[in-house]
C-alpha cells in the first residue's frame, strides 16, 4: 500500500480526509482524466477510472496505467475514491453521480465551452462559475477547481520540484480550506507550485479566456494574471 504524502511528511491530511489517501476516483477518462491518471499511477496512487461509455471502453487506458488501475461506472468509482476528479463536458454535469460524493473532495478540471456544451445564461452573463454549478449538483462535496488551465499533455511532462527557479504554477478555488489544501498537496506531489484563488465565487478568474488560462506562468505571474482577469469575455 502506498505511503501517503502526508504519512511521507509527519503531517495530518486535511481536515475531514483520511489519513490512508491512497485511490482516486477519477469521473472522466478523456484527455485531462488520463493525464492525471498517468501521473497518478506514476506516484503510486491507486486509481479507479470511469467514462461514460461503459468500463470496457477502457481496456487499454487501464493496461497501460497498470496494476493499479481499474476501471469501472463512474458511480463506482466515486465510491471507491477517497477523493474523486471530475473531468466531464459542462454540459454532461448533472451525470456525475451525487451519493457516492457525499462528504468528499471533488477535483473540478471543467471549463465552458458553448460551442460544445450550448449556452449557460448564468455562465455567459458572469453571474456563477463552472466550479460552482458542481458544488450546487454535490451539495454534500467539497469542490476544488484544479487542472482547468493547463494542457493536459503538460500535466505529465511541466512538473518540477519544489524549489525549482521559475516552477510552474496552477490555481486552486474552493469553499472549503481542506479541499483546496488537498489541492495544493497534488499539485506539488504533480510538480507544480499552487496559488489560492479563494472561494469558488472567484474562481471564474481562470476560467477560459482569462489571462491566466493555458499560459505557463510561475506563482507571480499567475497573481499577476489573476488580478487583471475581466469578469465577463
Amino acid at each position: 500500500m502506498r505511503t501517503t504524502f502526508w504519512a511521507e511528511r509527519n503531517i495530518l491530511p486535511p481536515c475531514g480526509v483520511g489519513s490512508d489517501m491512497t485511490t482516486i476516483g477519477i469521473i472522466g477518462a478523456g484527455h485531462i482524466g488520463s493525464q492525471i491518471a498517468r501521473k497518478a499511477v506514476q506516484l503510486g496512487y491507486d486509481i479507479v477510472i470511469s467514462n461514460s461509455r461503459g468500463p470496457e471502453t477502457l481496456t487499454d487506458l487501464v493496461a497501460e496505467l497498470g496494476p493499479h488501475a481499474r476501471a469501472a461506472t463512474p458511480a463506482e468509482a466515486a465510491a471507491a475514491g477517497d477523493f474523486a476528479v471530475v473531468t466531464v463536458p459542462l454540459k454532461n454535469l448533472g451525470s456525475v453521480p451525487v451519493e457516492p460524493l457525499a462528504g468528499k473532495v471533488v477535483v473540478d478540471t471543467n471549463n465552458y465551452y458553448w460551442e460544445r456544451d450550448g449556452h449557460f445564461p448564468a455562465l455567459d452573463n458572469g453571474e456563477a462559475t463552472t466550479s460552482g454549478l458542481l458544488q450546487e449538483h454535490l451539495p454534500a462535496s467539497k469542490v476544488a477547481k484544479a487542472f482547468n488551465h493547463i494542457m493536459f499533455s503538460q500535466i505529465t511532462t511541466d512538473g518540477e520540484p519544489a524549489g525549482m527557479p521559475n516552477r510552474r504554477a496552477l490555481a486552486t478555488a474552493s469553499d472549503f480550506p481542506e479541499a483546496a489544501d488537498l489541492v495544493t498537496r497534488l499539485y506539488d506531489e504533480f510538480g507544480f507550485d499552487t496559488v489560492n484563488i479563494g472561494p469558488l465565487s472567484e474562481s471564474w478568474r481562470v476560467e477560459r479566456d482569462r489571462p491566466a488560462y493555458g499560459q505557463r506562468q510561475n506563482a507571480a505571474e499567475l497573481e499577476e494574471n489573476l488580478a487583471r482577469a475581466p469578469r465577463t469575455v
